[in-house]
């Protein structure tokens, strides 16, 4: 995640195309492009499973539904005010793009009702709607009239309103929602012994791995952007793994879940130090989302400072999310490896404050704190 936001700021590429612009792009643009994708599916899924956890070490399901509706309206909140600061640093509110938070927020609303349900209608639907719903990417909001917002909200991405303020969702609900009410049932699998769980993880991951071969294989149904071969082996591999993610298609998700099933089992016998990197921003995940986003933005303004001898234009968004390219200079950009070296950077000032976080969380029991 922190590597595709420094790459909008920093790489030359992000501000002339897309990383999946196969007339454009190169292998190590696309796969730097490509490993971000397993973010947003796997948050759903673990903040699912969180939310089994929580159910199983003997909560209610009542005190469940409340503690979701609550924490999903206090995420999009967050959106619309703190992580939209990060991105755009002002408060005109001309535009708002609804990202990640809004997603997980309203999917974990939906899911304080699912979770009401039988265990077997929640796995029924959440499997039903990841499925079929590519059945209705033919369907348009514009065709829908007055419902159109609707539309905009459940399962297109685009323009919702023009505004003033101009509101873009990015991340439509569905399948989303029912990516984390996967996630909850997979919770069930977490009470068998630990062998018989790492097999049916296992099994379960490699299953759904080669379903996303076989379903992306025969071209027919799974993503409304079929692939194509190219004019090299290497390209033709990327055409195949590019996928549509807004919003994710079947392949899309079956390609992330199923290695990302693969590594819960192989994980699972893991027993990482208290102060693992990997231990440190898993407890920390919202802080480290929202405040990686502003040092990312001053990490290239200094660079750009150091480069160019001046920044001002930093101080709007990058061309990725919507500023003109004409008010970055001519050759502004560069390279990969600065991208990961910016990334690395991040990751080594963020890692102390996630831990100093983490900390706090285990001296106090602040009610507060369960929002952060």
């Amino acid at each position: 995640m922190a590597i595709d936001h420094t790459r909008d700021f920093v790489h030359w590429a992000a501000m002339d195309f897309r990383p999946d612009d196969l007339a454009r792009t190169t292998a190590p643009i696309f796969f730097t492009r490509w490993i971000t994708h397993f973010c947003a599916p796997v948050f759903m899924f673990c903040a699912g499973l969180g939310a089994w956890f929580r159910l199983d070490r003997g909560g209610s399901v009542r005190d469940l539904s409340r503690f979701l509706w609550t924490r999903g309206l206090w995420l999009i909140v967050l959106e619309v005010t703190v992580v939209r600061l990060g991105f755009f640093l002002n408060v005109k509110y001309d535009v708002i793009i609804l990202l990640v938070f809004w997603v997980l927020g309203l999917s974990m609303i939906v899911l304080a009702g699912l979770v009401r349900l039988p265990y077997r209608a929640i796995l029924g639907v959440s499997i039903g709607l990841i499925v079929v719903h590519n059945a209705f990417d033919g369907v348009q909001a514009q065709s829908l009239g007055s419902l159109g917002w609707l539309w905009y909200v459940l399962h297109q991405q685009g323009l919702m309103t023009p505004g003033p303020p101009a509101v873009i969702l990015a991340y439509p609900l569905v399948p989303w929602a029912a990516v984390m009410a996967l996630g909850f049932c997979a919770g069930r699998l977490y009470r068998l012994p630990g062998d018989e769980r790492r097999k049916m993880l296992m099994r379960i991951g490699v299953a759904v791995t080669l379903a996303f071969v076989v379903v992306r294989g025969i071209n027919v149904y799974g993503d409304p952007r079929p692939w194509a071969g190219q004019g090299t082996i290497a390209m033709t591999i990327i055409s195949f793994l590019n996928c549509t993610k807004y919003p994710p298609s079947l392949s899309f998700l079956l390609m992330t879940l199923g290695p990302a099933l693969i590594f819960l089992s192989v994980a699972d016998r893991a027993r990482p130090r208290e102060w693992n990197p990997l231990m440190v921003f898993g407890r920390a995940p919202l802080l480290f989302f929202v405040v990686h986003l502003p040092l990312i933005r001053v990490l290239a303004i200094a660079l750009t400072a150091a480069t160019y001898g001046r920044a001002p234009f930093l101080f709007v968004p990058p061309p990725t999310l919507g500023t003109a390219r004409t008010v970055f200079p001519a050759h502004y950009g560069w390279d990969l490896w600065v991208v990961y070296a910016v990334w690395l950077v991040v990751i080594a000032l963020m890692y102390p404050l996630c831990r100093w976080f983490v900390n706090l969380r285990q001296r106090r029991r602040d009610p507060w704190l369960s929002y952060l």
